[in-house]
């Protein structure tokens, strides 16, 4: 086992990070498949309001991409189909049946695994829906299965506070998680698994599993972080990565033959004391998942994490990919003089606030504290970049729309983690403009 000793990372003392209480609300009446999170698909919908569908059965697929389908979450009724701008599709919401019918897929034993081809497990992951679940570096869209990648990153654990454990998910599924490993090693090799240095699995009996321990705040275990301190040739920049949890579901998938709905969700809302995990499915609403109600106009319900997740709807559903889901306090009053203010009770990276002498755990909010000016070329996130690109350069030149210095500045190595403008002192947010600028070099490029 290999060691990583990430050295530029943020190690957060945030209050409502989940306990690991798991709490059982995988009972729904209604699932949604949503579209909007999944990054560069032109999705074309296969079915109708008032159709019935199973688990399992195909919803939409890529225009661009007509293999790559996405399926069902749920057996019942289609009762919306709904759109943003420009007709864009966004979601399909499935009123669940009392008898859930599945999509039946063929079996595939341990042993059928093993002798198994190549393009035959890529084919029983994209016909199941399965293959969105493998994205690729560095621009972290889902895998072309007609390439084949240098290796595959499978990262254990999330260094955002409110990321599922994997103590918590893999507990009861360590047998499909080392089949599902086999399954991705008939896909290609090396297959590398990432674990955090205090995680469960790198020191228990099947540590044998773990191929690299990683050590460091966040985003430490992120894959394009491992990929970057350890790659030696151009050629291992273009990996493929997966979730454990994800592991787990396509051996199950595999191996019981139908399309597994069940997932571990983060659900942390520190104002109520509601941090646990929780036992759902993909596309359930949200607001089933907590207790209580909250008001949306004075809170931000994020899925996907607090760093680099999305701001939904309480009437929203989980997306595909989501595995946490936090309920933070949306301030909207500003404070006079705030400036002057010794900030003891504050989270922040910077060392002027007297927080830094402040040991317990901070609560954290949606705010900015502050609004956004000039970059002053502090290099500040230069400092805590965990793959040394220079943010603030690479900003100044996509602002001066010169793309090809922006990629000498080390565009396409960024995690798309969000440190540089959480430490930002000017409030800019950097890490949303190299994120916009990486999606648009990929289209344009394709």
């Amino acid at each position: 086992m290999k060691t990583i000793r990430i050295k530029k990372s943020v190690r957060f003392n945030l209050a409502g990070r989940p306990s690991v209480r798991v709490e059982d609300r995988f009972g729904v009446g209604n699932v949604a498949m949503v579209c909007d999170g999944i990054p560069f698909i032109k999705p074309r919908l296969l079915v109708e309001i008032n159709d019935r569908i199973r688990i399992g059965t195909p919803l939409f697929e890529d225009k661009t991409r007509s293999e790559l389908k996405f399926v069902s979450p749920g057996g019942g009724t289609v009762t919306e189909v709904n759109y943003g701008p420009r007709r864009v599709l966004e979601s399909i919401v499935i009123n669940i049946d009392d008898d859930e019918p599945h999509e039946n897929f063929e079996v595939l034993s341990t042993a059928g695994i093993a002798s198994a081809s190549r393009d035959d497990i890529i084919q029983r992951l994209l016909d199941g829906g399965m293959w969105s679940c493998i994205r690729e570096l560095p621009f972290r869209n889902i895998a072309d299965p007609g390439l084949v990648p240098a290796a595959i990153w499978v990262n254990l654990d999330g260094d955002d506070p409110y990321q599922p454990r994997s103590e918590v998910y893999l507990k009861g599924t360590l047998s499909f998680f080392e089949t599902g490993i086999s399954v991705l090693q008939k896909i290609a090799e090396p297959v590398h698994v990432c674990a955090a240095a205090d995680a469960s699995l790198a020191s228990n009996g099947r540590a044998r599993l773990v191929t690299h321990r990683v050590s460091g705040g966040y985003p430490a275990n992120d894959p394009g972080v491992a990929v970057y301190h350890t790659r030696k040739t151009p050629e291992d920049n273009r990996v493929w990565y997966i979730g454990g949890q994800d592991v787990v579901r396509i051996a199950r998938f595999l191996t019981i033959g139908k399309y597994p709905t069940e997932k571990i969700i983060a659900v942390s809302a520190p104002e109520a004391d509601d941090c646990r995990h929780v036992k759902t499915r993909i596309g359930a609403p949200l607001a089933d998942l907590v207790a209580g109600a909250y008001d949306q106009a004075l809170h931000q319900w994020i899925t996907g994490g607090i760093f680099t997740g999305t701001t939904r709807s309480k009437d929203g559903f989980l997306g595909i990919t989501d595995a946490s889901l936090m309920i933070a306090p949306a301030l909207r009053v500003r404070e006079l003089f705030s400036f002057l203010r010794p900030g003891f009770d504050r989270p922040t990276y910077s060392r002027a606030f007297l927080s830094v002498f402040n040991r317990s755990p901070f609560p954290i909010d949606t705010d900015m504290h502050g609004e956004e000016r000039a970059c002053i070329n502090c290099g500040t996130c230069t400092r805590v970049c965990p793959v040394d690109i220079l943010p603030q350069f690479a900003y100044k030149s996509i602002y001066a729309d010169e793309i090809e210095e922006a990629l000498k500045h080390g565009l396409l190595d960024c995690v798309e983690c969000g440190l540089c403008a959480y430490v930002c002192p000017s409030k800019i947010e950097l890490s949303q403009a190299l994120i916009a600028a990486k999606h648009q070099y990929f289209m344009e490029r394709d």
